[in-house]
């Protein structure tokens, strides 16, 4: 009876019944063709001069992720993390923005309103955001004719969206000046933007904590 070694077991049997689950969740040949063609499941990337995009095929890909990620949800997991790399975008703008917005735009938009008509938008956060933004001019290093047309980063001004999961919807919170610079209404701290979170998934982030090196901690 040591508890070292039950936890080690129960490790390995969770791993185990993963292993065993995943080949099914994970073939989407059981989706019917007008679930496929919702998502864009076998989109054809249009031809650009993107050297950002992350290789060929990521229309179809990036609409098979979002496609997997229902089907995650549909069993179950928690915690489900979809990237695409990359939207550092410092030049060549005028090519890879609208490249990287028609890939992700209708596979969003298809994941959203799969999990509302199957009832599981209600109890699944939908969270759309990245580290920073990107300034509202154009990027100019010291005369460096490359970059004009990109923009650099910008972590002043930026937005999110969030949907589903106890989140009100039809709201637009924040305000930025009117080129985007800075937020001059509504400022909203990462701190805050975790204590939303965790308040719809029904924690107080006032005493979700964790002990670090003798200190409690918290996200917030």
């Amino acid at each position: 009876a040591d508890s070292s070694l039950e936890a080690a077991i129960g490790s390995m049997e969770v791993a185990y019944r993963m292993q065993t689950e995943a080949p099914d969740v994970f073939d989407i040949r059981k989706e019917s063709k007008a679930t496929l063609d919702l998502y864009g499941v076998g989109r054809k990337d249009p031809p650009t001069k993107n050297s950002r995009a992350g290789g060929p095929g990521q229309y179809d890909l990036f609409a098979r992720n979002c496609l997997l990620a229902r089907r995650l949800v549909g069993r179950g997991v928690r915690f489900i993390n979809i990237i695409h790399a990359s939207w550092d975008h410092h030049s060549n703008l005028d090519q890879e923005l609208p490249h990287n917005a028609g890939m992700a735009d209708q596979p969003i938009a298809a994941l959203i309103k799969d999990l509302k008509q199957r009832g599981l938008l209600d109890e699944t956060l939908v969270v759309w955001g990245s580290e920073f933004g990107r300034t509202p001019l154009g990027e100019n290093r010291g005369g460096d004719t490359s970059n004009v047309t990109g923009r650099d980063h910008h972590p002043y001004a930026f937005s999110m969206f969030l949907a589903g999961g106890g989140i009100r919807s039809g709201q637009v919170y924040g305000e930025t000046d009117e080129i985007g610079w800075n937020v001059i209404r509504d400022p909203v701290h990462p701190n805050d933007m975790q204590a939303t979170l965790l308040h719809c998934f029904g924690l107080d982030h006032l005493r979700l904590t964790h002990r670090f090196q003798g200190r409690d901690f918290r996200l917030t």
